[in-house]
């Protein structure tokens, strides 16, 4: 059995990180500024919570204490949190290395080093904060995952329009199958290599607009599809197919799988 510390434990990837290990039979430290209590959603019984914070460091040791491996799901998607990303990536290191962890995991976006946008930037740096690390380090970039779709799709259906951005593809990935590929990667015995890259993509490449129909369908949505340019940093990523990793698909469950399983919360 092993003890796994899992940081942004109650986000959407990490609680699946959380979950699978537990269900694994493995001991599941969860480290996260907002823990979840019995009486909460996203509590998984089994699994410890630590209020931690590593914008700060505070709580850090308590939660890494006696962790064999520490799977970094942490989001940092404004703010704060977002500014001091890579730096809180540095802190959290530090602390596993002083409370004898032997191995860190973190979860990443394919390409972020090969994109200007703010929130990939911050991927970016952090990836290399993991990369100067005393500990072994593994990095998982995976493609965007289904959720993102159906969240964009579903906002623009509230005033009646599906927006598809023009030259836009994609390759979804489930988040409980980026879990699997995270909790897979920790357990996995020491490699001899400091520190690698590994990348999963989903089980499809298609079109937006093609996404935007299935999505449609099966939400229900009476929404037209409007195809709109998209500029900046972003746009140029999509237009490049930077999203896109045509020779890993790991996942196997389509974006139309995922959403016959989601189709109540759409």
């Amino acid at each position: 059995m092993t003890r796994i510390c899992v940081a942004g434990g109650t986000g959407q990837v990490g609680r699946e990180v959380v979950r699978q290990a537990v269900d694994a039979g493995h001991e599941v430290a969860v480290l996260s500024r907002h823990p979840r209590s019995a009486d909460t959603d996203g509590y998984v019984q089994g699994a410890e919570y630590f209020r931690a914070d590593v914008t700060t460091g505070e709580g850090l040791a308590a939660a890494l204490t006696g962790a064999d491996v520490v799977i970094d799901c942490l989001e940092g998607r404004s703010g704060k949190a977002l500014k001091d990303f890579a730096d809180g990536g540095a802190r959290l290191l530090a602390a596993a290395q002083d409370t004898g962890v032997a191995k860190a995991v973190m979860l990443s976006i394919i390409n972020c080093d090969r994109s200007n946008y703010g929130f990939y930037r911050s991927r970016a740096a952090k990836e290399h904060v993991y990369e100067q690390s005393g500990l072994e380090t593994v990095v998982v970039r995976a493609t965007q995952f289904h959720s993102l779709l159906a969240t964009m799709f579903a906002a623009g259906s509230k005033i009646r329009i599906i927006p598809v951005v023009k030259g836009a593809r994609f390759q979804p990935i489930s988040a409980a199958e980026v879990a699997a590929a995270l909790l897979e990667t920790a357990l996995e015995p020491p490699s001899g290599t400091r520190h690698r890259v590994r990348t999963i993509g989903g089980p499809e490449i298609r079109d937006m607009a093609e996404l935007a129909l299935v999505w449609k369908r099966v939400s229900g949505s009476r929404g037209r599809l409007v195809r709109l340019p998209l500029p900046g940093a972003m746009g140029k990523y999509l237009r490049n197919g930077l999203n896109l990793v045509p020779e890993e698909r790991h996942g196997q469950e389509t974006f139309e799988g995922w959403l016959a399983k989601n189709a109540d919360s759409l």
